[in-house]
């Protein structure tokens, strides 16, 4: 090899080389620098059964999502805040994934009483009725749990099971450490937890890639007992579907806010 093109060689290797580009030596590329938009992708828990596919997944594309923390029961017959789950929360948390509160008990707000009390059914007990003591204990005992488990507080932030809020647990939740509450957008409810004879993968994940737009908080779960075609099985298709389409994601709460 004469001079010159051993130059030219040792230049080639100095520019594909892994640390020019900030890329790790296994060959995956960055993410790109510039975004057309920004998606919020959140995650509750539900039954956990897709929580190990999922995870991969945004591991292998590089997207950082926020989760949403109930103690629910899981597919493997635990709850989502066992020490059997310590593992998996502490390696989200070391990926960089953000953490809300989604309620201890994971039951729907149904609506204030004439006593002040909250009503709630479903979750793991029979109708009850919260106090605002009652209400921030739903709440705190995650965030405890969860330091307890990864040694990270959730961020100010929540979601009320299935979204349903009252007049009460709105006013309540900042005094009880959870200013925020989160919802999603309507282009980003997912429908991994209808039917999916009704609502076929297919038919779902092409209307996300056509609907959802800069500023959009999507929402999913870590699995859904009910559905006969789990939709993990196009998680895949939708997050490389919407890089391709030029989104980018980020965590909650948002850096404006």
């Amino acid at each position: 090899m004469n001079r010159r093109l051993a130059l030219r060689y040792s230049l080639a290797l100095i520019l594909l080389s892994p640390a020019v580009w900030g890329a790790e030596s296994t060959g995956t590329p960055p993410p790109s620098p510039t975004c057309r938009g920004t998606l919020y992708l959140t995650l509750d828990t539900g039954s956990m059964q897709a929580a190990d596919t999922i995870a991969t997944i945004l591991r292998r594309h590089q997207v950082k999502a926020t989760f949403f923390v109930a103690n629910e029961p899981t597919w493997r017959g635990d709850h989502a805040l066992d020490d059997s789950w310590r593992d998996f929360w502490r390696a989200r948390v070391q990926e960089g994934h953000h953490f809300g509160n989604h309620t201890w008990f994971h039951a729907t707000l149904v609506k204030d009483l004439s006593s002040g009390d909250i009503l709630t059914r479903g979750g793991d007990h029979a109708p009850r009725e919260f106090d605002k003591a009652g209400f921030c204990q739903n709440l705190q005992r995650v965030n405890e749990r969860f330091k307890t488990l990864t040694g990270r507080p959730l961020e100010p932030i929540w979601r009320a099971p299935g979204g349903h809020l009252t007049p009460n647990a709105t006013s309540w939740a900042g005094d009880c450490g959870f200013p925020q509450h989160e919802g999603w957008s309507p282009a980003g409810f997912l429908g991994d937890e209808l039917p999916s004879e009704k609502y076929p993968n297919p038919r779902l994940l092409n209307q996300a890639l056509t609907h959802l737009k800069d500023g959009d908080i999507l929402m999913m779960h870590l699995g859904i007992r009910s559905r006969h075609d789990p939709f993990v099985r196009v998680f895949e298709p939708l997050i490389t579907g919407l890089q391709a389409r030029g989104f980018c994601f980020a965590t909650l709460p948002k850096a404006s806010q």
